[in-house]
């Protein structure tokens, strides 16, 4: 079978990802990118891919949104007992990949991961609306399901269970934090010369580095 042709070549020819020019704090950096991704005209800019690796070291990717990040890491939310739930509680490390294409960046991040606290993620979860946070209490995320229907008996049942009363985060769902390790910023140059800047996390401080194309 023959290669499938790639339409995107890396166009943009750009020289201001060198290290005379980079922040001694990644986080300074990323947010420079995401502001840029704001304003390029992406539709999602706060998708991101989550890897994980299971008990068993079965690695596993998916998509989920970022809602937050500060000197403490890069936040998401999900069920605790979903299939990333359950490989971050037994090994609690995580890769996440952002990828803005009109901009042609990618930014790569490692690091551990620890639940937000409690507060933290009750507050999150009172801003989301009255059906997202009516199935988070109907969804058994990642478990078996037979059929459509039987999602929509549980959704009717949650709604029922909670007709006129507020609906509060249920114990199996909140926040998660990456705090990075590392992280990388890669940015396309013309005949795939491409510059990555990789900060790596000392005791005190961020060492950079670059890496060959």
């Amino acid at each position: 079978m023959a290669d499938a042709p790639s339409a995107w070549q890396g166009e943009l020819d750009r020289s201001d990802l060198i290290e005379a020019n980079a922040p001694a704090d990644p986080l300074a950096l990323f947010a420079d990118w995401y502001s840029d991704a704001q304003d390029c005209g992406l539709k999602e800019t706060t998708a991101m891919t989550l890897a994980t690796v299971d008990a068993d070291g079965r690695p596993s990717a998916r998509i989920v949104l970022l809602k937050g990040f500060d000197e403490r890491g890069f936040r998401f939310y999900t069920n605790y007992e979903s299939a990333k739930g359950q490989a971050l509680a037994a090994n609690p490390e995580a890769a996440l990949v952002f990828w803005w294409e009109p901009l042609e960046r990618q930014v790569r991040i490692q690091g551990h991961v620890t639940k937000l606290a409690a507060d933290e993620s009750d507050a999150y979860f009172a801003r989301r609306s009255r059906g997202s946070r009516l199935g988070a209490h109907a969804s058994a995320q990642s478990r078996r399901l037979a059929d459509r229907a039987d999602l929509e008996r549980q959704v009717a049942d949650t709604e029922a269970r909670f007709e006129g009363a507020d609906v509060l985060r249920p114990a199996h769902w909140g926040g998660y934090v990456v705090a990075p390790r590392q992280i990388e910023f890669w940015q396309a140059r013309r005949s795939r010369l491409h510059d990555r800047l990789r900060y790596i996390k000392t005791q005190d401080d961020w060492q950079i580095e670059r890496l060959s194309p």
